[in-house]
């Protein structure tokens, strides 16, 4: 598949081994960078959503997307797990959650340009779904970079497969490529964020304007 990432935040904050351990298939390492392991909160916008050669449907292939994420390895292949992915596609959160086997929650979702502030909010209204809300406003503060091979900044964002588990306890990995992020410094007001307990710290931040992304069909795991 073909799809496109727009103007995507990046909220990192660091959390315990422990509690993270609690919340991650046992199949599925930890990831963890100088001992800690860390939680994102990733909102931004998709376009071109659509399988290799055909072309994009306006009504399925664009719409706004909020993750909630950390970072696993699996068979020595760093990748990321969802906890959540709210999005404002009703079609597309049942295919996803069908076919990528991932916890899509349909949402009332907006995303509107203030000057150079990117104005976001997320309201999941999923029927059975635990209550979540999301609502900030965030634009980059400085310029464009190539994030160092071994940095932090790598570590969390140069990930190519993701991790999700079924309904019946299996993982399935699919992969993904996409060239190395172009990111920089951001900077959020969060009005409103209950997607996941977090830590009372200031989180990393980073932004991306833009990212093309190819995406295979998942691979169920033995």
């Amino acid at each position: 598949m073909l799809q496109s990432w727009h103007d995507l935040l990046f909220a990192h904050w660091p959390v315990s081994q422990q509690a993270m351990r609690e919340q991650v298939p046992a199949s599925l390492d930890l990831d963890l960078f100088q001992g800690k392991a860390w939680i994102s909160v990733v909102p931004f916008r998709m376009s071109g959503i659509r399988p290799r050669y055909l072309p994009a449907l306006p009504w399925l292939s664009a719409f706004a997307e909020l993750n909630v994420r950390t970072y696993v390895v699996r068979d020595g292949m760093p990748g990321v797990y969802f906890f959540s992915l709210d999005a404002a596609n009703p079609i597309a959160v049942r295919l996803a959650r069908r076919f990528f086997h991932l916890p899509y929650f349909d949402a009332d979702m907006s995303l509107s340009y203030n000057a150079d502030w990117i104005e976001y909010s997320s309201l999941r209204t999923h029927r059975g779904a635990a209550a979540a809300e999301f609502t900030a406003r965030y634009r980059p503060s400085g310029p464009v970079f190539r994030v160092e091979p071994g940095s932090h900044e790598e570590w969390l964002t140069e990930r190519y497969c993701l991790y999700a588990n079924d309904r019946h306890g299996r993982i399935w990995r699919t992969q993904i490529h996409h060239i190395p992020w172009p990111v920089q410094p951001a900077q959020c007001e969060f009005t409103r964020n209950t997607m996941t307990p977090l830590p009372d710290v200031p989180p990393l931040l980073q932004f991306s304007h833009r990212l093309d992304v190819l995406a295979w069909a998942p691979e169920l795991l033995p």
